[in-house]
């Protein structure tokens, strides 16, 4: 008997849940032999505003959580990452990258979170300063996070290139809206499903899938979202969201490179995403008269 094979769809990631998108449309996504390997949600705006709801719910306890507890949490990432790999692999396949590179692609994406895990309870005393003052006071200056961050994750890469986007970007302390690729969408949410099943709160990552033409203006111009992070070429959106950017004063970072080299996996990327608070602190003086400040 003849029998039709059930087809996965692939919904969007929003507060730790898997939904539907709320528009109702899809797009089939093909290989190179133009069969279809999987349903893939086509997010919309009001995806998008549902997504940016969770994550700056999240953000307030997320950025609170100690550094080295977020580095446990990206190690346990990449636990469960390391324990699906072959699953990951094969959908890289079926996108039509070869095994060889599918499999490269694999193992720097589990040594990203590693590397950013270990970043996790340093970065802090790397980039923070004790700054001379002529004056009777302590003089800190301290990274904090920055907030909600939109990212609008590599098309070139299935895998590699979201990893290293979102790695150093939580490792701060922030919470992110991602829009995964559009041509290799399936690993982005079958990695939503190690990140439910990880210790990561709900809401810090929110995945969604979708056109980029249509949604980057959207991504750019939300008022509560506090900086964004554009990882591809087209000169038009990066002029559009840099005149978006502009109506709240949010960040923005163009991080179009090659995440294949290890110079590209650097703290200063956890350092984009933060904001330095400068702390003054008045000192004690014991005098003739006791003590004064």
């Amino acid at each position: 008997m003849l029998r039709l094979p059930i087809l996965k769809t692939y919904k969007l990631f929003i507060g730790g849940q898997f939904l539907r998108t709320e528009s109702g449309r899809f797009y089939q996504l093909k290989n190179k032999k133009n069969l279809v390997l999987a349903n893939v949600c086509l997010s919309s705006r009001k995806d998008y505003k549902n997504a940016v709801v969770s994550a700056r719910q999240a953000f307030s306890s997320w950025s609170q959580k100690s550094a080295f507890n977020r580095g446990q949490i990206l190690y346990r990432i990449a636990e469960m990452l390391e324990g699906r790999k072959e699953q990951f692999i094969n959908e890289l396949v079926l996108q039509g990258i070869t095994l060889k590179k599918s499999r490269e692609e694999l193992d720097l994406s589990i040594d990203a979170l590693v590397y950013y895990a270990g970043w996790c309870d340093k970065y802090q005393a790397l980039f923070s300063s004790v700054n001379p003052v002529a004056s009777s006071h302590f003089n800190f200056s301290v990274p904090e996070p920055t907030g909600l961050v939109s990212v609008i994750a590599p098309t070139e890469t299935g895998m590699l290139g979201l990893i290293s986007v979102l790695a150093p970007i939580i490792a701060g302390g922030n919470t992110c809206v991602v829009l995964a690729s559009e041509k290799l969408p399936l690993c982005s949410i079958t990695f939503a499903e190690v990140i439910a099943t990880s210790d990561l709160p709900a809401g810090v990552i929110n995945i969604l899938t979708g056109s980029t033409d249509e949604l980057y203006s959207h991504f750019s111009s939300h008022l509560d979202v506090n900086a964004i992070v554009y990882c591809g070429n087209n000169l038009k959106v990066h002029k559009t969201i840099m005149q978006n950017c502009a109506l709240n004063v949010k960040r923005f970072f163009n991080w179009h490179k090659d995440w294949k080299k290890s110079e590209n996996r650097n703290p200063y990327l956890i350092l984009d995403l933060q904001e330095i608070k400068t702390t003054w602190h008045p000192i004690e003086t014991i005098g003739n008269n006791g003590n004064k400040y």
